[in-house]
Parts: structure tokens; C-alpha cells; sequence
């Protein structure tokens, strides 16, 4: 199969249903086949084949829709922009994915200079807002217009179809390689097994695109057909507002979305009687969040989804009937989905006995293809076929399976993955930080918060708001320490590591979930 298959698909069955809604704009499957084929046939002038990455740094929009579409309609491969990341974390992945073609909105038009600096190879940057056209920029509707329509090439397989940047554990990004394949496994196994995704239904699009776990949304909302509702980014009040008028049935959120959403004051002020399907993830949800959630949302079947961006998303999957027998399961991340293969193993790699904690690894034909110009990272993490996940969990007798600790050093925080490593190298950077270690900790609005634990340089001194404010300078703001703690010195192992389970113990001993 192919990513671009849903579309020809929608043409032929549902031409004049609305393929998407964004603000007053609604287009047709018929329209937005056109224009996706026009845009490709405007890339490929550009210069765009087979294999290119084509990066996107955008809100959510119906040109992100039709930007997914024409790029592999011609070929090429998505790389979709983290929008929290910095000019200098942008720059780095353009420049390392060698991407030379880049569609930017009128929130992120302001970027461009300091990232052609930043990557030299830039050629073309199109302006893809509802502003003036920047100067340097070619205007998005106008190359549509301008450009003739070509045939869909039809890749699909093992092709590449999408490039996709995390944080990484050596304190760079790096691009996780996913094929055509690997997105349609998993989306396609997700859905087989209760999904978000409600055939003619319409999806809210309020989670971001380039998330892995909002595009495999629209990919699957996508395949069985219906309509795509674009809000810009999640804001309460304009969620509320899309479900009521145009009743929407689904939507992914994370759980800081559905927290916002359940304390909200005007929340029995709208209809969100029409939503029958929610899937949410990302991170740690509480139990009394998910319970309000399930009372306001009470024609909702509500999933979760645990997975990566490693996995085209998913790998276990807690169904909506999971949720209605509650208790204990509410505090699992489900079951295997039918694509793949779920493991607990010992540091040897042999599974272990159910009940018992272990590294969880998961294997499918979702698995990536690798992470870009790094064999030795992707050698390391994809043994004999299994993703090491780096997450800790243990296995019940059902089957289901529950994190409990993270075997990497990577925190959760709003949905977001942040890895200490990137964090500290940032923090190191101060001149009166002497030494810190990075870690995770409970936080009752993030799930976890980013938190420093920090040695002084002698006679320095500094603030944890200084801290914080050093350390946006040179990665995202949600990266950067949201508390900080000085102390006299770091707990050190006899290897000369620093014992970060010392330093989570004070924060996590008392958690239900041991995710830090």
C-alpha cells in the first residue's frame, strides 16, 4: 500500500463530502485531490524526487493536509518541524535531513533569516499562511494555481515517507526513518482494534501534525474516510467551539488537553454530545482526570495508546471497553495492538516472567527503518528485528501491560518527550553551573516536569529563573528546567555516573506510577 491510496479512494466514493474544514475554508475531496496533485506537480518543478525530504513548520491548517498528500504524490518525504523546537534545534535537522525545500506559516515566517543562516542548502521556502507573502518567499496558493497537475507516482512499501525528529539521547535530535509501510501497519492496526477513527466521521485535528501521534490520527481518520476539522493548536474554548458546530466525533488529545478541558468553567456551555471516540496518550494520565473525563464525554469510548515515534506510533493499545470495566486497568497501557508483538525482557534480552519488571520491547513491521546517518544508534536500539523501547514495565496475566519507569533518560512533560541528556548540556552551558543532572518529576498539570538538580561553581551564584532563561537560549522552551534545586554535590557511582534513581527517589517513592 501507499500513503496517497485514502485519497484516490475518497474521490472515487465520497467526491463532494468535506475532505477538510479550517476556519470559514471547507474543500471537497474532489478540490483537495486537485490541489494536492497541482502542488506536487509545483514541487517537482522545484526540483523535488524521489526520496527528498520536504519540511513543514506550520499550526495545524488544510495546507497541512494537502502538504502530507503532494509530497508523497511526488515522491519525496515528509520532514513536519517540531513548532516548539528553536531557530538553532530547526536549523539543525534542515540541515543534517538536507532538506532543501521548506513551507512555513505566517506564525513562523519570522525564523526564515536565522534559518537560512543556520542552513545554507535552503533553496526554496514557501510561504504557506493567509498574510503577505514575506520577501524571498514563494506564495503557497499561487504556485498551486500556476502549476500543472501531475500523476501520482504511487510509492509506497519500504519507501521512505517520512523523516521524523525526537529529542535525542547524546543531546542532538535525530530523524527517525519511517516508511510507507511502517505508517499503514500501524495506523491500520490501531484502527483495526477500535481506534479514534469513525468511518465518515469527522476528526478534530487540535493536537499537532508534526507529532507522529496526531499525524497517525489523520492518517487513520484519513483511510476510512470522512472529514478532517482544523483548529491552529489546542486552545479550550476554540475546541469546544469546532466539536459543537461542526459535530465532531473523534479527536486525539493528550492529557493535559483533556485536563484543560474537564476544569474548563464553560465546559457545560457547548454540545460535545456528538463525540463518540477519543484516544488520548502522550504521557502519564490520573485517574481522576480520566474519570471526569469519561462523565463529561459519557457517549465517548475513550483508548489509549502507548507507543513511539520509533513505532509509527503504537504499540499497546487500551480499548474503550477496558475503560468501562475500570479499576485497576485504568492504570494499565493495554494490550498488544494486532500489528505486533509486545515482550518484557531481562538486560539479556529474555523475557520475563509475567509480574515482573523488565525493558519492553515490541516487534512489527512498524518497526523504523532507522534513524537517519546514525547505523550505530539504530544498530543499538532494533536487535533481531525488536525496538528496545527504553522503558521499564511489567506484564499481568491478561496481557496488559504497565510503565512503571523509564529505562532512558527521557521525561514526559505535556505530551512532550524531552531527554535530560539535551537538557543538561543546555544547562552546562551556564558559567556558574558547576555540575547538574536532569531528571523527570511528578507535576499535577505537565504529568512530569523538567527539573535540575545543580552544583555551583565555588563563590557563583545563580537563580533557578536564570537558569531557566539561559537554557531557552539554546533549546525550546519546554525543555528547559521548570524547577531547579542547588545542592552541594551529585550523588556519584563507584563508575563515576551520577545515580539519578538516588535523586527521582525523593520524588517518586510515594507514586503510583514510577516514571521519572
Amino acid at each position: 500500500m501507499y500513503l496517497t491510496q485514502g485519497l484516490h479512494r475518497a474521490v472515487q466514493l465520497t467526491p463532494d463530502l468535506p475532505a477538510t474544514i479550517c476556519g470559514d475554508r471547507v474543500r471537497t475531496w474532489r478540490e483537495s485531490a486537485d490541489r494536492v496533485a497541482r502542488l506536487a506537480g509545483a514541487l517537482r518543478e522545484l526540483g523535488v524526487t524521489k526520496g527528498d525530504r520536504v519540511a513543514m513548520l506550520s499550526l495545524n491548517s488544510d495546507r497541512y493536509h494537502e502538504y502530507l498528500l503532494a509530497v508523497w504524490w511526488v515522491g519525496g518525504a515528509v520532514n513536519p518541524v517540531n513548532i516548539r523546537w528553536n531557530p538553532v534545534e530547526i536549523g539543525y535537522s534542515l540541515s543534517e535531513s538536507e532538506t532543501t525545500v521548506l513551507l512555513v506559516d505566517d506564525l513562523f515566517a519570522a525564523y526564515v533569516p536565522a534559518l537560512r543562516d543556520y542552513c545554507p542548502d535552503l533553496a526554496t521556502v514557501i510561504h504557506c499562511g493567509d498574510g503577505a507573502t514575506p520577501d524571498g518567499m514563494t506564495p503557497y496558493e499561487e504556485l498551486i494555481t500556476n502549476a500543472d497537475p501531475v500523476a501520482d507516482l504511487r510509492l509506497g512499501g519500504d519507501s521512505l515517507a517520512g523523516l521524523f525528529y525526537t529529542g535525542g539521547t547524546s543531546g542532538r535530535p535525530k530523524g527517525v526513518m519511517l516508511s510507507h509501510a511502517n505508517m499503514l501497519v500501524s495506523v491500520m492496526g490501531s484502527v483495526a482494534q477500535g481506534g479514534p477513527a469513525v468511518p465518515g466521521g469527522r476528526m478534530l485535528h487540535s493536537a499537532p501534525l508534526f507529532h507522529i501521534a496526531g499525524l497517525a490520527a489523520w492518517i487513520g481518520q484519513y483511510l476510512v474516510g470522512g472529514t478532517h476539522v482544523m483548529v491552529p493548536a489546542f486552545d479550550p474554548v476554540s475546541v469546544m467551539k469546532a466539536v459543537q458546530e461542526h459535530e465532531v466525533t473523534s479527536a486525539l488529545m493528550v492529557p493535559l488537553m483533556i485536563q484543560a478541558l474537564v476544569d474548563h468553567p464553560q465546559l457545560g456551555s457547548y454540545d460535545l454530545s456528538s463525540m463518540t471516540s477519543i484516544i488520548y496518550g502522550a504521557s502519564p494520565i490520573s485517574e481522576d482526570v480520566l474519570t471526569r473525563a469519561m462523565k463529561e464525554f459519557p457517549a465517548a469510548g475513550f483508548t489509549q495508546g502507548y507507543g513511539m515515534t520509533e513505532l509509527a506510533s503504537t504499540a499497546t493499545l487500551l480499548r474503550a471497553e477496558d475503560h468501562v470495566a475500570g479499576g485497576r486497568l485504568l492504570r494499565s497501557a493495554g494490550r498488544a495492538a494486532t500489528h505486533c508483538e509486545v515482550r518484557i525482557v531481562d538486560a539479556d534480552g529474555n523475557e520475563v516472567p509475567r509480574g515482573t519488571v523488565g525493558e519492553v520491547i515490541v516487534r512489527g513491521g512498524h518497526v523504523m527503518l532507522g534513524y537517519w546517518n546514525d547505523p550505530d544508534e539504530t544498530a543499538a536500539v532494533v536487535r533481531d528485528g525488536w525496538m528496545h523501547s527504553g522503558d521499564g514495565g511489567y506484564m499481568d496475566e491478561g496481557g496488559y501491560l504497565y510503565i512503571v519507569d523509564r529505562i532512558k533518560d527521557m521525561i514526559v512533560t505535556g505530551g512532550e518527550n524531552v531527554y535530560s541528556t539535551e537538557v543538561e548540556n543546555a544547562v552546562s552551558q551556564h558559567p556558574a553551573v558547576a555540575a547538574c543532572a536532569v531528571i523527570g518529576v511528578p507535576d499535577e498539570q505537565w504529568g512530569e516536569r523538567v527539573h535540575a538538580i545543580i552544583v555551583l561553581q565555588p563563590g557563583a551564584t545563580a537563580t533557578a529563573e536564570e537558569i531557566r532563561t539561559h537554557a531557552k537560549g539554546l533549546i525550546a522552551g519546554y525543555k528547559a528546567p521548570r524547577t531547579c534545586e542547588f545542592v552541594e554535590a551529585l550523588p556519584i557511582s563507584g563508575a563515576g555516573k551520577i545515580l539519578k534513581r538516588e535523586l527521582r527517589g525523593k520524588y517518586w517513592d510515594d507514586s503510583d506510577r514510577q516514571v521519572g
